[in-house]
């Protein structure tokens, strides 16, 4: 499903994969107009809805958070509950409105008969298909253009590739049920950028993040569910690189 489908800096990323003649159909839709992803879902065994807004400054969050993540999770499973086809209805979630989506996609499930699977992932990083950014890589980039101090917190991150295929388990293995975190890496963000100047010592990092004081996780996040379900987590140093790496592939970066 893709928003604004006869935008083609939207679409060819997608139109040129391997296969995509044969495999790959497009669909236009609204999150907040029930109905509009029925067309997309009738004769499908598994629907995986991935995304909905990022934002962390907006003057209508009701607007341009809550109703398009609660609303459009709504009507993607009410679609979803008309098509006999559909077995399975992964889903993962992002802050408030990401919480206030799942509550309301599990209220409708069990009251609609929908088997759903919530897959939770952390700080998504990783290569990428778009000729742009996400919100994730993009603050990767601006640590390594200097643009931003870098944040004093604990990040989770977690590979794009792993985040996928705990979606691909959620629909294939017939034991997967309720909620699975997805989280391959629990650090300080200082750890980050020493493994990215150990990878790349040139890189122009920003802040005098060597002699920042850090500190440990108070929490610990479980990965049992998501290796039962067969994912072998990414490491940290492998997806740090990849990401750089895709980042200099599309000129995002040069040094």
């Amino acid at each position: 499903m893709v928003y604004a489908t006869d935008d083609k800096t939207k679409t060819q990323h997608l139109l040129s994969l391997d296969g995509a003649n044969e495999r790959l159909q497009l669909y236009k839709a609204d999150l907040t107009a029930e109905g509009s992803f029925d067309s997309a879902v009738d004769g499908c065994q598994a629907v995986f809805h991935t995304a909905s807004p990022v934002l962390f400054q907006t003057s209508n969050p009701q607007a341009d958070l809550i109703d398009p993540a609660v609303k459009g999770t709504l009507n993607v499973l009410k679609s979803c509950a008309k098509m006999p086809s559909v077995k399975r209805a992964p889903k993962h979630w992002y802050m408030l409105s990401k919480t206030l989506a799942e509550e309301a996609a599990w209220k409708f499930a069990n009251e609609n008969g929908i088997d759903l699977v919530a897959v939770n992932p952390g700080f998504v990083i990783g290569p990428f298909l778009q000729p742009s950014v996400n919100f994730t890589v993009e603050e990767v980039l601006r640590l390594i253009n200097g643009n931003r101090a870098f944040p004093s917190d604990i990040f989770r991150f977690v590979d794009v590739r792993d985040v996928a295929n705990a979606h691909i388990q959620a629909f294939e293995v017939p034991s997967a049920s309720g909620r699975c975190c997805v989280v391959g890496s629990m650090v300080h963000y200082t750890e980050a950028l020493k493994i990215m100047h150990e990878l790349y010592p040139n890189l122009p990092l920003s802040g005098n993040w060597e002699n920042y004081e850090t500190f440990q996780p108070q929490c610990k996040i479980s990965q049992e569910k998501a290796k039962s379900l067969g994912v072998n987590f990414t490491p940290l140093e492998v997806s740090l690189r990849d990401t750089v790496e895709c980042l200099k592939e599309k000129g995002l970066v040069s040094f």
